[in-house]
């Protein structure tokens, strides 16, 4: 589907990888869309809850990210936000739509707003995750995926236990302070 990507001078071509290679991110656009679209197709549905609707939607964004590709310094990021913003718009222009036949058009009606808030806030989550440093993110894994302590973590990456909880502290509190941007509270207000 990418492969055509659109031309660039050596400059364009020369900087986008390079941002890539420091990000650890993939050099073109067809290893992202390898590497990243069944991640993105599940954060869309989290959202539209229609798959049809959600492989529009990323599909879309890796249109718009083509046209880009050389100026976007983490691609990743851009995508997840791109999709986000996209489907938000989707959501807000076809609110009153339903269509025959289809059962999830039912199901989504039937969705009470603190889980469609849920939703929100997870794929919120998601797309400040994907725009986290790598380490950050690792840490975040192998604390909250894998259910490590932080002596195990420390053991893992050869940081020390104090460090692993200075920067799970500050990699949290950047989450904490994304969503509070993005407008979303805990459930304690």
């Amino acid at each position: 589907m990418f492969d055509n990507e659109p031309a660039r001078t050596p400059a364009e071509s020369n900087a986008a990888g390079a941002r890539a290679e420091a990000t650890g991110g993939p050099r073109t656009i067809a290893a992202l869309f390898e590497s990243e679209e069944s991640a993105l197709l599940h954060y869309a549905i989290g959202i539209v809850r229609r798959r049809i609707v959600a492989e529009e939607l990323v599909q879309e964004a890796f249109l718009r990210l083509q046209k880009v590709w050389g100026q976007v310094d983490n691609p990743r990021g851009w995508l997840y936000r791109s999709i986000r913003n996209l489907a938000l718009n989707h959501l807000r222009d076809t609110r009153h739509e339903t269509q025959l036949g289809d059962d999830s058009a039912v199901q989504e009606e039937a969705l009470p707003r603190e889980l469609l808030g849920r939703y929100e806030a997870i794929g919120t989550v998601r797309m400040l995750l994907s725009e986290m440093p790598e380490d950050d993110r690792n840490l975040i894994r192998l604390k909250y995926d894998d259910g490590l302590k932080y002596q195990e973590i420390s053991e893992r990456t050869g940081l020390s236990v104090g460090n692993v909880g200075f920067r799970l502290h500050h990699a949290l509190k950047g989450l904490l302070d994304g969503l509070q941007r993005a407008g979303i509270e805990g459930s304690q207000g």
